[in-house]
């Protein structure tokens, strides 16, 4: 879908550091976390804007998830407004965004706030009820892990859907080892100088218990990737490529962010560059190969927006496999090594929903770096689907 009109202010976009799962945000609801940060971040930016939606994205139900954007906005402080709660796995993000863009597009004015939050540690167990079963056995769920392991539709776990990838494209193990340390050293690159770019938009977060806080201002839980002790990695499945090192890892975050017209936010007192919404896409790919979507969804992405791939100037992924990247970058023809300039989810982690918002915001603020100029942001999600975003930021 293309938009016109619609931007979010860069400045206007953060994200919490990420903490691998069962780690300090384990006890933290995601909704009482999704509250913290943005409170925090709309504090820290000075940003008092008169919102007339909140966009709320969340995959793993919370204690009290019901009521959605309400509550949470009573819990940043905006009791006024509500709007939808989306969940689309890990395209909830970009739904997220194009549900906020479509709506500021429909009715001009004012402003939308974005939300993203989950927390994949002690997901929820669920019972469903089955009076005619035999002795009333209900049924149940781990709402986290089972799904991981299984898509209803293929019987196949996301895993499995990224080694018949590879299978099929003929990629091997040493390119995708290789991959992720490239993702690894990127990563790094957020951090030099004191992590001068992560701390653009980084929002630290307090977590852990009441009688033992933590304070994170960056990630937690990232394992370094170092060639040598990638190599010598058993594969998860017997036969296949793809090891612990080379796919990603559950986690917990929340992440945001503000969408508006430019002419809004210039009365708003916006005076950095602002990133100007030009499209979004969706796709599905056959049964079985959900690391191929991210393609389609950017072709889609990228044609609603009249751009070609040699267009863009940044691109940023949702990889929660290197095989992902290896895919898009051959079939895009463009350089895997040059995809995701400070890191990925492959590195730091996947929490679901918020996941594709870090993306977008790590895309917003590399294209600042760059003085400007378009960006992709395209990841893959449960059910072979994928979503994709096209951004413009001023020079």
């Amino acid at each position: 879908m293309r938009f016109d009109g619609v931007c979010i202010p860069v400045e206007a976009a953060w994200s919490s550091p990420f903490a691998r799962w069962q780690g300090p945000a384990a006890d933290v609801s995601s909704l009482e976390l999704a509250a913290q940060v943005t409170r925090r971040a709309l504090a820290d930016r000075g940003i008092e804007w008169p919102f007339s939606q909140l966009v709320l994205g969340i995959t793993i139900p919370q204690k009290e998830a019901f009521f959605g954007a309400p509550a949470l906005a009573a819990g940043i402080g905006l009791g006024d407004i509500s709007g939808p709660m989306v969940s689309q796995a890990c395209a909830t993000s970009v739904a997220c965004v194009h549900v906020a863009a479509a709506d500021q597009q429909g009715s001009p004015g004012g402003a939308r706030l974005v939300v993203a939050t989950d927390r994949t540690s002690n997901g929820p167990h669920v019972v469903y009820p089955q009076p005619a079963a035999p002795g009333g056995i209900p049924d149940d769920e781990n709402w986290v892990l089972d799904n991981f392991q299984r898509d209803p539709v293929t019987g196949r776990s996301m895993l499995s859907t990224a080694e018949h990838v590879a299978a099929e494209a003929g990629i091997e193990r040493a390119e995708i080892d290789s991959l992720a340390v490239r993702r690894y050293e990127q990563y790094l690159d957020a951090l030099a100088d004191d992590r001068a770019f992560q701390r653009d938009w980084m929002i630290p977060i307090t977590v852990g218990t009441r009688r033992e806080p933590v304070e994170l201002d960056g990630d937690w839980g990232v394992r370094p990737l170092v060639a040598e002790e990638l190599a010598a990695l058993e594969p998860i499945e017997e036969g296949g490529v793809i090891s612990y090192g080379t796919q990603t890892h559950p986690a917990d975050g929340a992440a945001g962010l503000v969408v508006t017209s430019p002419t809004r936010a210039r009365e708003q007192g916006v005076e950095g560059p602002l990133a100007h919404v030009l499209a979004t896409g969706f796709a599905r790919v056959e049964p079985g190969a959900m690391p191929k979507a991210p393609v389609p969804a950017a072709r889609a992405a990228l044609d609603d927006a009249g751009l070609a791939i040699s267009d863009v100037h940044v691109i940023k992924t949702h990889n929660p496999f290197a095989v992902n990247d290896v895919w898009l970058a051959r079939e895009l023809e463009v350089d895997a090594d040059a995809i995701n300039p400070y890191g990925s989810s492959l590195v730091y982690g996947h929490p679901q929903a918020p996941t594709g918002l870090r993306g977008i915001v790590e895309l917003l603020y590399a294209l600042r770096r760059r003085g400007g100029g378009y960006g992709l942001f395209t990841g893959c999600a449960a059910g072979d689907t994928g979503a994709a975003l096209v951004v413009e930021v001023d020079a």
